[in-house]
């Protein structure tokens, strides 16, 4: 189980009215990194662009995620904006969590504000191929849920994607969010249409399950 900064929302403020805990600053967990049983996950930093070269250079990894094909140089630029974004404050606004295992970096989870009038989230997450398969992604995810309701008491969590990713919508299943649409050619990529899955869980699903966990 994943350490949760600060306090559970408790249950009364399920029903509103929401109140996401802003700003956020991932200071909080560079200086309390998120423990899982079998990785850390801490603040994407530039100096992680390497380990994410490893991943985000592959076309089985740039198939579903949006990513243009990008030269190593393009790549630790593009490492180092993501790992520059490190307040949430506004609707919009993005946090990367590495997943550390086994001293590398083999993936990311980011957390970005939907909406903050109506408490909202969005999470994501990548993986290095090599590491599929081991329940890793999902152990990360978890956590980072943690963090989405129980220090930024979040109302409601989202995660849109590629319809075609059936390991992303097991892992989104596996964390218990639910499948609530399918948009038919959302968006165009790679010079075709494609359709998005959309996921979801409320503060309130989350806590059941929650509750069911080993402390």
């Amino acid at each position: 189980m994943s350490t949760i900064l600060h306090a559970l929302p408790d249950e009364a403020a399920d029903a509103g009215p929401p109140a996401l805990r802003l700003p956020f600053d991932v200071a909080e967990i560079d200086h309390r990194p998120l423990s899982t049983a079998r990785m850390t996950l801490r603040p994407l930093a530039s100096s992680d662009a390497d380990d994410v070269w490893e991943y985000q250079r592959l076309p089985e990894v740039l198939r579903f995620i949006p990513w243009p094909e990008r030269e190593h140089d393009e790549a630790i630029e593009h490492t180092t904006t993501r790992a520059g974004m490190r307040r949430l404050v506004a609707d919009g606004d993005a946090i990367f969590l590495a997943m550390v295992f086994e001293g590398r970096v083999i993936g990311d989870v980011m957390l970005r504000v939907s909406n903050v009038m109506h408490a909202c989230l969005e999470i994501g997450w990548v993986a290095n191929p090599a590491f599929h398969g081991r329940g890793l992604a999902t152990e990360a995810a978890d956590a980072a849920l943690d963090v989405a309701f129980g220090r930024l008491a979040a109302h409601r969590v989202v995660a849109h994607l590629d319809a075609r990713n059936t390991a992303s919508a097991n892992l989104c299943e596996r964390l218990g969010m639910r499948r609530e649409a399918l948009l038919l050619d959302d968006e165009f990529n790679d010079g075709e249409w494609q359709d998005t899955a959309s996921y979801g869980m409320l503060r309130r699903e989350w806590r059941t399950l929650r509750s069911g966990r080993p402390a």
